[in-house]
């Protein structure tokens, strides 16, 4: 089915009951030790599958590839198969956190081609009871399939756009992006030429501002196709890439390093305001 970054609630109730080739996941996470399975054992949508941020999404985090590096396509197709995704499955994705989280999930499935969105508002916005149990989930076969190198960009690539005078967008708080405050990374500050635009002023009361909003949004930013964007570890950045291209300006390009990659390799230079 044709599927655009952001569903609602309405539509996902409408289009999830009966539907054998749509697939809803649950893809919470924090990072402060509490545990996106357990948030999920104690109530999540019905028919949802359990998606883990760092077993399925990413690759062991280390020093340049960043905090939540992409995994081998084996480890992502894995992961899929087993939650019952194949190829031609559609896939709504949903977190607690405004989308922060389960936009990596939309994103990697996106930029492979395949229907996925999040659900906007989240579990916090679902009209619905949630339950405890668990979907029974058939493995089906997910092929391997390597990561697209349009939509991926590594230190060099972005040092090179900003060289260039290419966009490229830091999507955290702007007290980090400033370097007045760093809670994670080994420094403050942000990649010199990169413009701020936090991916939390996408969101209102934990839901997606109504997309001609989000049209003025980027258009002031001059974001399009060829824009690059980061955050600290490679996820919430994909939040910004989905509600651009939502948007109407395509779906850019990820810095996957981001932050925690780039600040870790002491030969980059870093700036602060």
């Amino acid at each position: 089915m044709a599927l655009g970054p952001i569903v609602t609630s309405d539509w996902l109730r409408t289009h999830h009951d009966g539907d054998d080739d749509l697939v809803i996941c649950d893809v919470r996470a924090y990072l402060d030790g509490r545990s996106g399975r357990e948030a999920y054992e104690r109530g999540h949508i019905e028919g949802a599958r359990f998606i883990d941020l760092d077993t399925v999404l990413a690759a062991p985090a280390g020093p340049v590839v960043g905090r939540h590096p992409l995994p081998d396509p084996e480890a992502f197709a894995a992961g899929l198969s087993l939650a019952g995704i194949g190829h031609g499955t559609s896939v709504v994705a949903y977190d607690d956190a405004g989308g922060m989280i389960a936009g990596r999930l939309v994103w990697m499935l996106r930029i492979h081609g395949q229907p996925a969105a999040l659900l906007n508002g989240g579990i916090d916005g679902w009209p619905g009871e949630l339950t405890t149990e668990s979907p029974e989930s058939i493995p089906v076969v997910h092929a391997p399939r390597p990561w697209p190198e349009r939509s991926i960009v590594d230190a060099d690539q972005v040092a090179a756009a900003i060289a260039d005078g290419r966009l490229v967008i830091d999507s955290r708080g702007e007290a980090r992006y400033r370097g007045e405050h760093e809670p994670i990374d080994p420094k403050a500050g942000h990649i010199p030429g990169a413009f701020n635009l936090p991916f939390e002023d996408n969101l209102v009361s934990g839901s997606f501002r109504p997309l001609e909003e989000l049209k003025v949004r980027f258009q002031a930013a001059h974001v399009d196709d060829e824009t690059i964007f980061y955050c600290g570890s490679g996820v919430s950045a994909c939040h910004n890439l989905l509600a651009a291209e939502a948007a109407g300006f395509g779906l850019g390009k990820l810095y996957v390093g981001s932050w925690s990659g780039w600040a870790s390799d002491d030969g980059r230079p870093t700036a602060t305001l």
